[in-house]
């Protein structure tokens, strides 16, 4: 179907407003694009705590992460990596987001700010997404699942934490929300060249996000940058996947839920019709972002339902 009418309107407006092309600017102004959006977002629900702390990185590096506590008595510990292509994000930008997720999840939302590229190329963020949740396994109460989420590169990296615990004998994750993951590197195929999905990202637009973070393009098979090509996905955890009708990326995200399914795993999928990548974040901007947040607070509340029952 068309995209729905909200998202044509954000377009035309942004289309009026003139400007350069993403895959025309430097990371810098791509960054500071991005901060325009967070008075637009407006403040989110209140939490019973905030906390703004850092992670020691295996490296030595101090990673930040925030946590939002919604309640005195969360039913899972979330780790939410957000998505910019592994090159843009902050925890301002998706402060909302994570507030919204926290409430309708009822888990308290640990919001990490991984180290971006150009400046720090793979497989740094992954490494940092690793540490991050080995951290708050750490520090979580073990009688609370632990779950991990993430929308476009941050659901690629969700996806990467997922399979590495498992390799790795890391800590349990419970669940694993993907909200239009980033999962292969072919730009050839048939949502990549589907001309309604060229919007506010695009085929040429992935391509810079991927040279970016894997300047060496022969990386980009390794499971943990391409987890599509994972040999045995077996013994992952449980999934909830969450695709856009017009996105380029749609395609790999379908195409991992199969591969998930074909494994053993319990995978839920849906593909929201009439919305384009990146919908998912624009809390009060588009209506389809109410829609997917509350898919995925129904599909957390029940499994930490069937988990605890």
């Amino acid at each position: 179907m068309a995209l729905d009418d909200a998202t044509a309107a954000f377009l035309a407006q942004a289309a009026e407003g003139g400007g350069k092309a993403l895959h025309e600017m430097t990371p810098d102004e791509v960054r500071s694009m991005n901060d325009t959006f967070i008075d637009l977002y407006g403040p989110g629900p209140e939490m019973a705590s905030v906390e703004n702390l850092t992670v020691e990185a295996a490296d030595g590096h101090a990673i930040p992460v925030r946590v939002l506590t919604p309640d005195d008595s969360p039913r899972g510990v979330f780790v939410y990596f957000h998505g910019g292509g592994w090159v843009v994000g902050t925890p301002d930008q998706f402060d909302t987001l994570a507030r919204r997720l926290a409430v309708e999840t009822g888990c308290t939302v640990v919001l990490p700010d991984y180290r971006l590229a150009p400046e720090n190329i793979y497989p740094t963020a992954a490494d940092d997404a690793w540490d991050v949740l080995q951290w708050t396994a750490s520090r979580s109460d073990s009688a609370l699942p632990l779950l991990v989420g993430g929308d476009s590169s941050g659901g690629n990296l969700a996806a990467v934490v997922a399979q590495r615990a498992v390799r790795e004998n890391g800590p349990a994750v419970s669940l694993q929300v993907l909200v239009y993951p980033v999962t292969d590197h072919d730009f050839d195929n048939s949502s990549y060249a589907d001309p309604a999905n060229q919007l506010m990202l695009d085929k040429t637009s992935m391509i810079w996000f991927w040279d970016l973070y894997t300047p060496d393009a022969g990386v980009r098979r390794n499971w943990d940058v391409s987890p599509l090509h994972a040999e045995d996905l077996s013994g992952v955890a449980p999934a909830v996947v969450l695709l856009a009708e017009h996105d380029v990326l749609r395609d790999e995200g379908q195409a991992y839920a199969e591969k998930l399914t074909a494994a053993g795993v319990p995978v839920e999928v849906r593909v929201f019709d009439g919305q384009m990548h990146g919908f998912f974040q624009f809390v009060n901007i588009l209506p389809g972002a109410d829609a997917g947040i509350a898919y995925v607070g129904e599909s957390v509340r029940a499994h930490l339902t069937s988990v605890v029952a």
